[in-house]
């Protein structure tokens, strides 16, 4: 890295030239993330507002390039790691957060509810000291007042709040509980993401595949109840899902009520994310969680008030 030459292109960035300024901009990007320490530094440097703005999107533009990359590689993973998946979201906003404190706090909350939980007491009576731990202890619960909120979607911002929606909830309530080996998963309901407690049998259910998980239940597996994570974890029945979907005049499709994979569950995490900015009226934010949607595999032109959407 040439420090000479990247101070004199920083210098020219306050270019009127629109080519002038469109080259320099493409010559600083082509370095990579490996110049934004360095560009940092420069921008403290700067007095003039236009040139800083024009250095904080270059450094914007290099790491949302880097995000972008790192959903593909995510994407190409046989396992789609729920936990790497959300952090991935969380970077969009927050680029320099630690994936090591989100593991850490993860890990206290697991801690926490072991050191309450029995492994011979029955399912309903685990989900009930997951629930005293997660709602009463640590005070989760839904963001209702500010519901559209891009903080709602961020990982580590639903931690330290406390708050969040009901997919974001349910994924921090769904790691928490498979690292108990504890078998609960996502469930992709239309206007709502809930969560499904499986029957636990010999060979670890967390350990499964989703493909797996699918045959199991497709054979003889079956669905204990569900979990609202975003009402203090209330439990309910199938019929009361399907008595939902009744109301809002939806089918209640097979689909609707199993698990669903963990990139289904990150495509709706971002799906959301672009719809709070749509709503914020942040057309290019937006723009750009489509473009980290298409790099998993959401086709273009996707409808953000689609099924898979949280309700308004």
């Amino acid at each position: 890295m040439n420090e000479s030459e990247l101070r004199s292109l920083v210098t020219l960035l306050d270019d009127d030239d629109p080519e002038v300024f469109e080259h320099i901009q493409q010559r600083l990007l082509s370095y990579g993330i490996a110049v934004i320490p360095f560009l940092e530094e420069e921008w403290g440097e700067l007095r003039d507002m236009v040139h800083q703005q024009r250095l904080e999107n270059i450094i914007h533009q290099l790491q949302f390039n880097e995000l972008h990359q790192q959903f593909l590689n995510w994407y190409a993973t046989p396992e789609q790691d729920l936990l790497e998946g959300v952090y991935l979201v969380s970077k969009y906003r927050f680029p320099d957060y630690d994936k090591q404190i989100l593991i850490n706090a993860i890990e206290k909350l697991r801690l926490d509810v072991w050191l309450e939980m029995n492994y011979e007491l029955s399912p309903y009576e685990k989900v009930r000291i997951i629930n005293y731990i997660f709602y009463q202890v640590y005070g989760f619960k839904g963001n209702t007042d500010n519901y559209h909120d891009p903080a709602n979607s961020f990982i580590n911002q639903v931690l330290e709040t406390k708050k969040g929606n009901p997919i974001l909830l349910a994924t921090v309530y769904m790691l928490v509980a498979q690292k108990l080996n504890i078998p609960v998963f996502g469930v992709n309901l239309p206007q709502h993401f809930v969560l499904a407690y499986l029957e636990e049998f010999g060979k670890s259910n967390v350990e499964m595949k989703f493909n797996e998980i699918e045959e199991w239940l497709n054979q003889s597996g079956k669905i204990l109840f569900y979990i609202n994570a975003f009402n203090g974890g209330a439990i309910f029945t199938k019929a009361n899902l399907e008595q939902f979907l009744q109301q809002i005049q939806i089918e209640a499709k097979q689909d609707f009520l199993q698990p669903c994979s963990n990139l289904d569950i990150v495509k709706r995490v971002l799906r959301n994310l672009a719809s709070s900015y749509e709503k914020l009226q942040k057309p290019h934010k937006q723009k750009e969680i489509m473009k980290l949607l298409y790099a998993i595999g959401e086709p273009p032109l996707s409808d953000f008030h689609d099924l898979g959407s949280d309700p308004e």
